[in-house]
């Protein structure tokens, strides 16, 4: 069965925090709890937060979320910011994950976003990227962290 990929449902937070296991496994596990599930209801409600998964068969197996940037330069077009992009390894190498990043371009490009940016830290998904549309020869990034305590 080809996996579907549309955007994810409000009630679809367990399962995208279950597959969120294989992003990052040394993280504990993040339990539904009231802050959680407001946090959830205001991400779902926001036009400019956006949610894709390949579904296959009532089972998410893959993911990204995509941030739409309000902008006042480049005549004012939005931009995109593509993170949390994870396959279940199960089904990794298929080209779901491709997949649903392109399902999140195509949003940005229907939004007017001038670029679509996300970072990685994984040098050997370089090639997926650029399969998927992207390069790293543009812009380089960087990241700040907050001071340890």
């Amino acid at each position: 069965m080809e996996p579907l990929v549309r955007p994810i449902r409000e009630d679809e937070l367990s399962a995208l925090l279950a597959l969120y296991r294989h992003l990052h496994p040394n993280d504990p596990p993040l339990a539904i709890d009231e802050r959680i599930a407001a946090q959830w209801a205001s991400i779902v409600t926001n036009p400019m937060l956006r949610y894709f998964v390949a579904d296959a068969g009532g089972v998410i197996v893959s993911t990204c979320h995509l941030v739409i940037v309000p902008n006042l330069t480049r005549g004012a077009r939005p931009y995109g910011w593509i993170e949390n992009v994870v396959t279940h390894p199960d089904w990794r190498r298929k080209g779901i994950g491709t997949r649903v990043l392109r399902a999140a371009l195509a949003t940005a490009w229907e939004a007017d976003c001038y670029k679509v940016m996300l970072l990685t830290s994984r040098q050997e998904t370089h090639v997926f990227y650029e399969s998927a549309g992207f390069s790293h020869r543009i812009k380089a990034a960087f990241v700040a962290l907050p001071p340890a305590t």
